[in-house]
């Protein structure tokens, strides 16, 4: 029966939309020494749900009491086209869509719903969407989803690094997978892409330098020495994962394909810095950057210009530094100077 269901479940997922379908035991992660050491050291950043349940995210059975198996999945957000220009501003691609985890949550509930009845009727299973205590890389890769790269991101030969992961942890027992062997080689195009030398080394990632932290989780000012090196990225970077090389087998979106964005892909960051709050909330309306709110939008607009803008965009900063946000200000008057000394006036 589980090898039945397990290849009735990894059709099923086919035909919602998901681009992998991997097993794995529940049993706890092998490395999560290393989630406590890094946490110990504080290269979580200001992500305190991480410390706080990291008591979880070490023993999946604390998350779904008697938990046998671990389904894990993989969606692509790959598009073919405008995915090499350079646009005057950049939010990370997996950012060009409505708001991914809304986007799977409905095939998601539908494949965890049919899983149950099939299992039976008194079988619980949990879904997520990067949103559970659940060391999902690593396990991730134990499924054979993907390995985990150099830097830390999970990468699937046959999707590259573009693809979200969910999981369906349960009390089903299935036949797992193998897991995935690394195979980055002495390939370190990931770690020499980084703007911010925020891979330490291979494998280690210090989330206080990721452009992706700076931009998305940190809620206040960004760090002076980083703000240059931010370029006009203004959500999120994919630096490294765009220097993969195993890219080329990434595949085109499915499940995503309709939720795509495409205005997202050449912002402007004068017509972004002069929203108010109705015209933030209406521009980035079901989108993942809502929850970074206006004044962290708008503070990554004015980092932004700051590297980029040109003399045109001083008036605008100007009007910036009034902003009743600080934060925005603050940033605001930070662009100013660095435009002007640029242009060395």
């Amino acid at each position: 029966m589980s090898r039945e269901l397990k290849e009735q479940l990894v059709r099923k997922a086919t035909e919602l939309g998901f681009d992998d379908c991997r097993i794995t035991t529940a049993d706890p992660p092998a490395h999560g020494a290393d989630f406590e050491r890094w946490i110990e050291a504080g290269m979580h950043g200001e992500m305190g749900y991480l410390a706080r349940n990291g008591f979880k995210r070490v023993d999946p059975d604390k998350v779904l009491k008697n938990a046998k198996s671990l389904i894990s999945l993989a969606i692509s957000y790959h598009q073919e086209s405008s995915q090499d220009n350079e646009p005057e501003a950049r939010f990370a691609r997996y950012s060009r869509y409505s708001d991914y985890h809304d986007v799977i949550a409905a095939p998601l509930r539908e494949l965890t719903q049919w899983f149950d009845e099939q299992a039976g009727v008194e079988n619980r299973s949990l879904w997520y969407i990067d949103t559970g205590p659940i060391l999902e890389r690593e396990l991730a890769q134990r499924s054979g989803l993907g390995f985990q790269g150099k830097h830390t991101n999970l990468i699937s030969r046959k999707l590259g690094n573009w693809f979200f992961i969910a999981e369906i942890l349960t009390e089903a027992a299935l036949e797992p997978d193998p897991p995935e062997n690394n195979h980055c080689g002495k390939c370190t195009s990931c770690i020499e892409a980084c703007p911010t030398e925020a891979i330490l080394a291979p494998f280690q990632l210090d989330a206080r330098r990721c452009i992706s932290y700076l931009t998305i989780e940190l809620k206040g000012s960004i760090p002076e020495e980083f703000r240059r090196a931010i370029g006009n990225r203004i959500y999120g970077c994919d630096d490294c994962l765009a220097a993969c090389p195993w890219n080329r087998f990434a595949r085109q979106a499915s499940l995503m394909q309709e939720a795509h964005r495409p205005e997202f892909n050449e912002p402007d960051l004068l017509h972004l810095l002069s929203l108010d709050e109705e015209g933030f909330r209406e521009h980035f309306r079901k989108t993942p950057m809502k929850r970074t709110k206006r004044r962290g939008i708008l503070r990554n607009v004015c980092v932004a210009l700051g590297n980029v803008g040109t003399r045109e965009a001083l008036p605008a900063l100007e009007n910036a530094t009034k902003d009743s946000e600080p934060l925005i200000a603050e940033h605001a008057q930070w662009a100013i100077d660095e435009i002007k000394r640029r242009h060395h006036d």
